[in-house]
């Protein structure tokens, strides 16, 4: 599809005008699914430990750490809660889902600790960690780890989604403007071959619709059939006045 040397230059701007705009939205998109998603996961979290911690209260004080170990359990299955540990007021672990053993980087960390932790742990990968004291810290306390590579996972499939969405109106407005364009600079292309025709003597019938139409086109037209009219008029005129001499 070939573009006039005229519009090149707006093409040029409108490549820019889309490119700016995909780009800013594409990050626009990005930061604002990954920022909704973290806090979404992260809310999830923190309602799951505060839930097993005010549901392990009556366990607790009965000591029935076989229901506790079967709380935890079912709580782990819900997707993206890689782990679930819970210590007492003196920091031993009552329960957990880890499979062999507790890593050790969470035996030599602050089981007291309900702030976000970020954790990386041998063998399991890379996790977010929030707490929920159980009685206000008096009973112990419930730590839920997220797997932040599931988090991801959906947070890239999301993105994905919305970043195809935006290459194809990307893709259908380049076109749309190069079309439009096209549609523009053609009437410029018969105005040029009929200046043209008009230089060479040739004018012909197939120009009426230039000289008909009601635009800027239409205008140049006929301001060039003018002008070739005057020209050839004056020369005639001059030719006269040579041979009379």
């Amino acid at each position: 599809m070939k573009i006039q040397k005229l519009f090149q230059k707006t093409m040029f701007g409108v490549f820019a005008l889309f490119g700016a705009i995909s780009l800013s939205t594409s990050i626009l998109c990005v930061y604002t699914v990954d920022t909704h998603l973290s806090e979404e996961y992260e809310n999830n979290s923190e309602n799951i430990a505060k839930t097993i911690a005010d549901s392990s209260v009556d366990i607790l004080l009965n000591r029935d750490l076989a229901a506790l170990q079967s709380l935890i359990d079912q709580f782990v299955e819900i997707q993206s809660i890689r782990y679930i540990y819970i210590t007492d007021e003196s920091g031993e672990f009552l329960a957990h889902t880890f499979v062999p053993g507790i890593p050790e980087e969470i035996r030599t960390s602050d089981p007291f600790n309900t702030a976000l932790v970020e954790r990386s742990l041998p063998g399991m990968g890379d996790f977010v960690e929030v707490g929920s004291p159980i009685l206000a810290g008096i009973a112990g306390t419930v730590h839920v780890g997220m797997d932040t590579g599931l988090i991801a996972l959906k947070i890239q499939r999301a993105i994905g989604q919305q970043i195809y969405l935006i290459s194809i109106i990307l893709v259908v407005g380049v076109l749309a403007a190069i079309w439009f364009v096209n549609l523009a600079a053609k009437p410029l292309g018969d105005l040029l071959g009929y200046a043209v025709d008009l230089a060479r003597g040739e004018e012909g019938t197939s120009n009426d619709k230039l000289l008909s139409r009601d635009d800027e086109v239409g205008h140049l037209a006929r301001l060039f059939l003018y002008v070739s009219g005057r020209e050839e008029s004056e020369s005639t005129n001059q030719r006269d006045e040579v041979q009379r001499r």
